[in-house]
């Protein structure tokens, strides 16, 4: 999830939000957890366990508890899920610290920090065969009564610096379904996408415009890419008693993507029922010579056709839940500006809230100025509802008392509750005062807001 900045609304350079907690790996995140307040104790987290631990998969596993009034959650990013350690000391953090609700990365780059997933085991938990860090996370946290959300980044399937080296990675074994931008579109159309040169071009671009592209995106109107987002979606809901899924990155990187071949000819499948046997003509021989033609003579179809893409997808996704696990909630991290979301990214988030395909958005509202935050939050809160959305608040962006503002203004504009971004930047980078962290900080500050 990345640092989402708008015009007239946000400003500062786009940057993979995941990178600010790098530093945060396993040294931050196994550190002494403290003495915690009630009702968890030192030992919970101390005491060490047997690694193996099963996918749950029977009521025994969940909270008895009902889900809070007041979602008081936070993003976990996956670099907290690589030792048993890390994710147990996690969980008691958060219980000590007042939070009810993790939202924990288990796809993180196309791969999967879960055991007996169909995508390829992540590379930080190879050493570890045994260790099931989602199955571990939702022992501990429904054991203390905090709910367990299985966060998915969808169409961001790899970082540019970094390539998977499992053969079975999307990456490696399909580059033909990767998106690609519109500066690439004509050199790559007649390339073949097992070729080595083709996926060499991709990195090349995504590393060159590191500092606007978060890395490799699949392209969103490809069916295989659909399926197995869908099927790792209803893996999890299955296997796992998780209390919802939550989707980042389902949407475009930009309008300068998807421009791959294969989107091209789908777009001419879709657009062809509309045109005039003329136009069909027409552009048909103009695209012998152009392989754009058809993008560049319809703007608005092309945009609606990338903008189905995504939509078709969380709709899919929303409906096989609630067939599996009527109870599960189904949430979306979302930009904040829902014009530049709908016109750039091709995500209709208040489309969806209208047409109930998501039972919550989280727009990750990450700006510094607390009125551009309410402003932001407050939109989101008009268009279905405050109990349908979640208020991402980026701490690592603002000061200890700027957090507590944020979170008051949540309290105030009335919605569901609000997600902290991120557990791993506080436990690593946030201030430390009077002895206690800043999670702990925030945490119990966070519950002195009366409404």
């Amino acid at each position: 999830m990345r640092r989402l900045i708008f015009s007239k609304t946000f400003s500062g350079r786009a940057v993979d939000r995941d990178l600010v907690v790098l530093g945060s790996l396993l040294a931050a995140a196994c550190q002494s957890v403290g003495t915690p307040r009630q009702p968890i104790s030192v030992s919970a987290v101390a005491v060490p366990v047997a690694e193996a631990v099963e996918p749950i998969g029977s009521a025994a596993g969940r909270s008895t508890s009902p889900r809070a009034s007041e979602t008081r959650g936070l993003w976990v990013v996956r670099s907290t899920l690589v030792h048993p350690d890390s994710v147990r000391a996690m969980v008691a953090r958060a219980a000590g610290a007042g939070f009810n609700t993790l939202l924990v990365q288990v796809r993180g780059r196309g791969d999967a920090y879960y055991s007996g997933g169909i995508e390829p085991r992540a590379d930080g938990i190879q050493n570890r065969p045994a260790f099931d860090p989602l199955a571990l996370t939702v022992r501990e946290a429904h054991a203390r009564g905090i709910e367990v959300h299985a966060w998915m980044n969808v169409h961001l399937i790899s970082s540019a610096s970094t390539i998977s080296r499992a053969p079975t990675h999307l990456v490696n074994a399909r580059p033909g379904l990767l998106a690609v931008p519109r500066e690439l579109a004509e050199e790559l159309y007649n390339v073949d996408p097992a070729s080595a040169g083709y996926l060499e071009r991709l990195v090349a671009h995504a590393r060159a415009n590191s500092d606007r592209i978060e890395g490799l995106y699949t392209s969103p109107s490809a069916p295989q890419v659909k399926e197995r987002v869908y099927a790792v979606a209803m893996d999890l809901v299955e296997r796992y008693e998780i209390d919802g899924v939550h989707l980042d990155y389902v949407r475009y990187p930009s309008g300068a993507f998807d421009y791959s071949r294969a989107a091209l000819d789908r777009f001419r499948i879709w657009i062809d029922g509309r045109l005039t046997d003329d136009q069909r003509a027409e552009f048909v021989s103009a695209s012998e010579q152009n392989p754009m033609a058809f993008v560049e003579a319809f703007p608005e179809p092309w945009a609606d056709f990338r903008r189905s893409q995504i939509t078709d997808l969380v709709e899919r996704i929303y409906r096989g839940m609630k067939r599996r696990r009527p109870d599960a909630l189904l949430s979306v991290a979302v930009l904040p500006n829902a014009q530049d979301s709908f016109v750039h990214r091709y995500q209709d988030w208040e489309g969806w809230l209208r047409r109930g395909i998501v039972d919550v958005v989280a727009p990750m509202a990450y700006s510094p100025d607390d009125g551009l935050f309410e402003q932001a939050i407050s939109h989101a809160a008009g268009v279905a509802g405050p109990g349908r959305v979640w208020a991402g608040v980026g701490a690592y962006l603002t000061t200890y008392e700027g957090t507590l503002r944020k979170i008051d203004i949540t309290q105030r504009v009335g919605v569901r509750g609000f997600l902290l971004f991120s557990y791993d930047w506080s436990v690593a980078y946030g201030p430390v005062a009077g002895g206690r962290s800043f999670l702990e900080r925030v945490g119990r500050g966070a519950q002195t807001v009366d409404r």
